[in-house]
């Protein structure tokens, strides 16, 4: 079972708590520090899949020297502003990094390992693409 807190710090700003005792900071964009937490969700769901892919890739005996995603989002205009398109942009390069490993593990994050991106596709369309940078 997950387990989190969050606690109120003072006007918008907050702090989660997740089970394992690690913090980070919440707010509105006019409070100035912390997190949008719509915006959290978004870090939430490439972190998910990030620690999918780079294990996956890790198995495969590949080592990465750079790897981040990028994420953009449409939502709604209007209250409750949901998400209903999210775009995922994987960027890596590494010692023998290729097309058909960086494909099937993303694959294998969004389809079958990443919790985020299984509860976020009954609302919003998850696409992805990917770029693989020269230089080891």
């Amino acid at each position: 079972m997950a387990n989190a807190v969050v606690k109120w710090v003072e006007g918008k700003t907050f702090l989660g708590v997740d089970s394992t005792n690690h913090a980070v900071v919440l707010s509105s964009p006019a409070e100035g520090i912390g997190m949008k937490p719509s915006e959290l969700m978004l870090v939430a769901l490439g972190a998910c899949s990030s620690v999918d892919v780079v294990g996956i890739l890790e198995k495969r005996k590949i080592t990465l020297t750079r790897y981040e995603v990028q994420l953009s989002a449409e939502q709604d205009e209007n209250p409750p502003w949901t998400f209903r398109k999210i775009h995922m942009k994987y960027i890596l390069a590494g010692k023998d990094l290729n097309e058909n490993d960086v494909a099937k593990a993303i694959e294998l994050s969004e389809g079958k390992y990443c919790s985020v991106a299984a509860t976020l596709k009954g609302k919003a369309e998850i696409t992805t693409e990917y770029v693989i940078e020269s230089g080891d």
